[in-house]
């Protein structure tokens, strides 16, 4: 009424201009914006809970520490402890594991041991691993790289840890069909320890994340940034990034309604593949530049304790790496126990074994590979504001013209094995919401399918972020579980260790 009043006395041009300005902005402001700006104010609170740094870590040391890295961390080194350090005394025998020395193809489980590693692996060996390297020496320089080992080498005990459980507490079906992960151990574990009610409370609120953290971390981020990075060398998906989700949900369907199987007999192709082109182009890079190892290897050192590190001192190194590796192997997260759960095994302790490869593989092998290329080539200028994908995309083209194609390849093989493999997480979180059964798993599959389109054509900034914090909401359930159901671990470790010094597992190639 009162625009209509200024209007009618001749003021519109002053009066109105403003909201006249606004409506044509709103008007313009896309479906992503409209639904970044609704969502963000409600979801912001806890995205910023979930990953704000400890009290007085900035002004202590110079640099931020988000207390859910420190919680996984902290997790890691108790279980290294706990269990005698046993990512260094098991590790030949998660080697004979994979290989199937000990697999015999009537054990009960869906998948082989090789082919669990490789559905876990998929879910962690992603984009991180190109862009989130590249953030982690650009913010704590070359030195970030010896911390993101060390928790790569800590974190293989969460691993053993949770995937144990994940078998131990699993439940298998008639139809030869398992389920298994935080979600069952949470709430059988604790409930044989008399804390039932904490468990289920623990095992739901698990569940829920996990599904949010599928859609959204799992599934909408992977799209949208493969998307973005096949566009810079096929422009035509630049502006239709429908058309790229469509297709990719498609390829993605293909894969995840056959289940578990499916994807198992996916990934472990893709995996070692996609492995092999990034790895095989970063000891390109190394052995061209191979007199510059030694100097690589010296700035690492000495990054990691001089204080001469860029953010923070050494102190900011340790922290970019701790949560470089934190971020990238997923190691207390809970999520690779869930495909672990559905191995062929006599016994829960050898999956146990099996999954502490994976923070080796993922963090040790591949990050430290992306961390050495930048280091190596020089690429590494603080001062140039060069960081993430860009800087490693910088670092691989400078000996090797024309990686923007490897890199959109292997960005789009990362996202997709993702995809698929945090597609069967939240398909298990969501049928220990609302039961077992092939309408209900259906129904997921289309959601994940969907959400996979909407990734891929928009850019849902606080929806993103909403879903990454609800992944490391995982953590916080799930790490807690873990501490309370370590004896239990530490009894099935034992007997698994005297039934194998007896002969009862033998090998059988």
């Amino acid at each position: 009424m009162k625009s209509r009043f200024v209007l009618a006395l001749g003021g519109a041009s002053y009066s109105l201009l403003p909201t006249i300005v606004a409506a044509q902005e709103t008007a313009d402001m896309s479906i992503d914006q409209k639904i970044n700006d609704v969502i963000a104010p409600i979801i912001n609170p806890f995205v910023g809970f979930i990953f704000s740094p400890l009290p007085g870590s900035e002004a202590i040391f110079g640099t931020a520490f988000p207390w859910i890295v420190l919680w996984l961390v902290v997790a890691a080194c108790v279980f290294t402890i706990y269990f005698g350090f046993i990512q260094f005394r098991g590790f030949k025998h998660s080697i004979e594991l994979v290989r199937g020395d000990y697999l015999d193809p009537k054990d009960a489980g869906e998948v082989t041991p090789f082919q669990a590693l490789c559905t876990a692996l998929s879910g962690t060996v992603g984009l991180g691993n190109i862009a989130g390297v590249g953030v982690a020496v650009y913010l704590g320089g070359p030195g970030a790289t010896f911390w993101m080992i060390l928790a790569g080498l800590l974190g293989m005990a969460s691993k053993f840890t949770e995937c144990i459980l994940g078998v131990h507490y699993r439940n298998e079906y008639p139809d030869g069909t398992v389920s298994g992960g935080p979600m069952y151990y949470l709430s059988k574990g604790l409930s044989e320890k008399g804390k039932a009610t904490t468990g289920k409370v623990l095992a739901v609120l698990f569940a829920i994340c996990c599904i949010g953290g599928a859609l959204g971390g799992g599934n909408m981020f992977q799209a949208n940034q493969s998307a973005q990075q096949v566009a810079t060398v096929i422009p035509f998906f630049a502006e239709n990034g429908l058309i790229f989700g469509v297709i990719m949900a498609a390829v993605v369907a293909v894969v995840i309604i056959g289940g578990i199987k499916s994807i198992a007999k996916v990934t472990e192709k893709v995996v070692p593949f996609m492995a092999a082109i990034y790895v095989g182009s970063a000891m390109l890079i190394i052995l061209l530049n191979i007199g510059a190892v030694g100097d690589a290897f010296s700035a690492i050192i000495n990054g990691a304790f001089a204080p001469t590190a860029v953010a923070g001192g050494a102190v900011g190194a340790l922290i970019q790496g701790f949560k470089r590796a934190a971020f990238s192997n997923e190691a207390g997260i809970g999520s690779a126990s869930i495909a672990h759960s559905a191995v062929q095994t006599k016994h829960a302790a050898t999956e146990g074994y099996v999954a502490l490869l994976e923070p080796f593989i993922d963090t040790v092998v591949i990050c430290t590979m992306t961390s050495l290329v930048i280091t190596i080539t020089g690429a590494w200028n603080p001062g140039d504001g060069v960081t993430g994908i860009a800087l490693t995309a910088k670092a691989f083209e400078s000996n090797f013209s024309g990686f923007n194609y490897v890199l959109a390849l292997a960005a789009l093989l990362f996202a997709f094995s993702t995809m698929i493999s945090w597609s069967y997480y939240g398909l298990k979180a969501w049928t220990y919401l609302f039961g077992e059964g092939i309408n209900k798993e259906m129904v997921f599959k289309v959601i994940f399918c969907i959400f996979i389109i909407i990734g891929a054509s928009m850019n849902l900034g606080p929806v993103i972020d909403f879903s990454d914090a609800m992944i490391f909401t995982m953590a916080i359930f799930n790490v807690a579980g873990l501490y309370l159901l370590m004896p239990k671990v530490k009894e099935i470790l034992r007997d698994y260790q005297n039934k194998l010094a007896n002969g009862e597992f033998p090998k059988v190639k």
